[in-house]
């Protein structure tokens, strides 16, 4: 990796003389907005020209097809469009980081979640359908996120956060499918620049510090989310945090 790609890839909270604390929440509104836009923007462009024979391709979420990841990511655009129009007057519980703690592979919901997806992607016939209400959602659930507050307590999966932390948490879920939406379409533009520092920001977070392997954020992304295996050099490397890992799924 060359001293540019270094830079690109620090972490902003690590300072000139090497400290670093956890990435903090947002406190303006423009950044998580300007991800968010960035993230589903990206996404956008690589679901628009798909047909229906791309739409039975496989992904990088074991079991889903291209329409299934398309139907769960969907749900999660509507999700934040709920959300981002359900303030809460409770404590906030939640941050951008600390909101993937409850989310863990190998679950019994994770299980669930699976075969929903599944199972209602399959209704639609035409996947043209299917895409259209896609985009459609996801421009809706960004036109609602740039005239939420950042700073408003907002409602979700039974716990409460920022809107902004809400924006960023979208943000991190989409680009990180966007990789597994393109796993086997190689031509297909990849998640935004943007995105994949935001997901490397929250990945840091839940693991306490910048990792200490040179991964790019890509690599870090699929690794940190149980979508490839830690080699030995790279589990000894992370130390007893290989075992940590993967940080959420």
């Amino acid at each position: 990796m060359s001293e540019d790609e270094r830079a690109q890839h620090q972490d902003p909270a690590v300072g000139a003389a090497g400290s670093w604390a956890a990435p903090r929440p947002s406190a303006d509104r423009e950044t998580p907005l300007r991800v968010l836009r960035a993230a589903y923007g990206a996404f956008a462009a690589a679901v628009k020209p798909m047909g229906d024979e791309e739409s039975w391709l496989p992904t990088g979420c074991t079991g889903w097809a291209v329409r299934d990841l398309l139907f769960h990511c969907l749900m999660d655009c509507q999700r934040g469009l709920v959300a981002l129009h359900t303030p809460s007057s409770g404590p906030v519980d939640r941050d951008a980081v600390t909101y993937w703690q409850d989310w863990r592979p190998d679950s019994a919901g994770a299980a669930n979640g699976r075969r929903w997806a599944r199972v209602s992607a399959s209704m639609f016939l035409d996947f043209r359908q299917l895409r259209q209400l896609y985009l459609e959602t996801a421009a809706a659930t960004v036109t609602a996120a740039a005239v939420t507050p950042a700073a408003l307590g907002i409602s979700t999966q039974g716990h409460v956060l920022t809107a902004g932390d809400l924006m960023t948490t979208l943000a991190v879920e989409a680009t990180i499918h966007h990789l597994d939406l393109v796993a086997e379409l190689p031509g297909a533009p990849g998640p935004s620049a943007a995105g994949l520092a935001c997901v490397r920001s929250t990945l840091d977070g839940l693991l306490g510090r910048p990792v200490p392997v040179d991964w790019s954020n890509e690599h870090y992304a699929l690794a940190a989310t149980g979508r490839t295996s830690l080699t030995p050099t790279e589990r000894q490397a992370l130390g007893p945090d290989a075992g940590r890992f993967p940080l959420f799924g």
